[in-house]
């Protein structure tokens, strides 16, 4: 017997077909994370030809890829997002691709979404070739808390999920491991936002895919609700009227298990530094 899922398949590929029309608006949050990807991957003394986007809601990440000389293919879970790219439109822990198939995965900004996490990163583990790299991002837990207190305020005594689950840092570093990756990395960093009302923070996340897709999400608020809810956000503004909230992101890198590798040392005797991890073997 399989679990239910945490989130609406379906709903989750609607979000992303309705953001892709004014994604340049609302983009703020995946341009940081591919940024920083990119520079990760710039730090890599390895070729890695043959790379898998993983989230192509536009063409940034499959442009910047192709500019370095690599052949790309994309995937989304959103039908628009992946036709548009040229690719496959499929959930992350369900890729259709044979084992090997690539020697990197650049997977921005989906998987804080993904019903099975673990089973995604052993999917990505597996169609890497031997000595292939996996680096990603996403929004982690501690990810918006000023708005998550306002709907909690707003609602009560019996606030409805509103807010997808989050995975820390160490509980992502810990699914690298366990999917099979070597020399796994996880960090985080935080970006912080400010908002004049909090409507205009909700417009955001719906205008990037990031609105509630969860299978058992609350009905929708009520006018009572949301106006306690915006009084709460607004009492949280620093002088100027604006409202300071952060998102917390998450950067994974691991390598797939090759025999040229070198072998950790033993427990408890050293630690991989994040820049001898992505750079892997020169």
């Amino acid at each position: 017997m399989t679990d239910p899922d945490i989130f609406d398949r379906r709903l989750r590929a609607l979000r992303r077909d309705r953001m892709m029309d004014a994604f340049a608006d609302h983009d703020f949050l995946y341009r940081a994370m591919l940024e920083e990807l990119l520079d990760r991957l710039a730090d890599v003394r390895r070729d890695l030809p043959e790379a898998l986007v993983v989230g192509c809601p536009d063409g940034g990440a499959k442009t910047a890829l192709e500019k370095m000389g690599k052949q790309v293919a994309c995937v989304d879970p959103g039908f628009l997002a992946a036709r548009r790219a040229g690719g496959v439109q499929a959930d992350e822990d369900a890729l259709p691709f044979a084992d090997d198939s690539f020697d990197l995965i650049l997977a921005c900004g989906t998987l804080d979404s993904v019903n099975d996490l673990p089973g995604a990163l052993i999917l990505m583990r597996r169609i890497l070739r031997p000595d292939g790299l996996m680096l990603a991002a996403f929004a982690g837990a501690g990810s918006l808390p000023r708005l998550r207190a306002a709907l909690m305020a707003g609602e009560g005594d019996r606030p409805g999920q509103h807010i997808h689950p989050q995975v820390d840092v160490r509980s992502a570093g810990d699914l690298l491991g366990r999917a099979g990756f070597a020399m796994p990395v996880a960090d985080g960093d935080t970006l912080t936002v400010r908002y004049g009302d909090m409507i205009r923070l909700m417009h955001d996340l719906r205008g990037m895919g990031a609105g509630n897709a969860l299978a058992s999400r609350p009905p929708a608020l009520r006018r009572d609700v949301l106006m306690r809810a915006m009084a709460h956000f607004a009492q949280a503004a620093d002088s100027d009227g604006r409202t300071t909230e952060q998102i917390c992101v998450i950067y994974l890198s691991g390598w797939k298990p090759d025999p040229s590798q070198a072998k950790p040392a033993r427990r408890g005797s050293a630690t991989v530094s994040l820049a001898q991890a992505l750079k892997g073997k020169t």
